[in-house]
């Protein structure tokens, strides 16, 4: 990933770790954590068509009308993820691209994400 882009993504990933959601305690580190441990899979249901080329699954981005693999990518080790073809579309895990993809706020992704994964995303659960 370009410098630009990967800074912007690890500032995405300091700015989050575990907070709380009306009442809720929500565990992002550990749903990032069980994402990552399965990431490949994930990223074949999220991204089907999708290829590894070394430590980066390479695929097409569903939110727009990408005709070509290559610009949009997503590091297996980290989840950092980009599409280079676009400005300000990057982050720094498996819950802000599951966010991204779906749609969803960060909260309501890392719920679906958990539930996914079978684990609780909230303290207690």
């Amino acid at each position: 990933m370009t410098g630009t882009k990967i800074a912007a993504a690890r500032r995405t990933r300091r700015s989050k770790s575990n907070r709380w959601y009306r009442g809720n305690h929500v565990a992002f580190d550990q749903v990032n954590r069980a994402a990552l441990a399965v990431l490949p899979a994930l990223l074949a249901r999220w991204l089907p068509g999708g290829r590894t080329e070394g430590a980066e699954y390479v695929a097409l981005n569903p939110r727009r009308s990408d005709r070509r693999l290559g610009s949009f990518k997503v590091n297996l080790n980290s989840g950092y993820w980009a599409d280079f073809a676009c400005d300000d579309v990057a982050g720094g895990d498996p819950i802000s691209l599951c966010a991204y993809l779906s749609g969803l706020r960060q909260i309501d992704a890392a719920k679906r994400l958990a539930a996914m994964l079978g684990i609780g995303a909230c303290h207690g659960e």
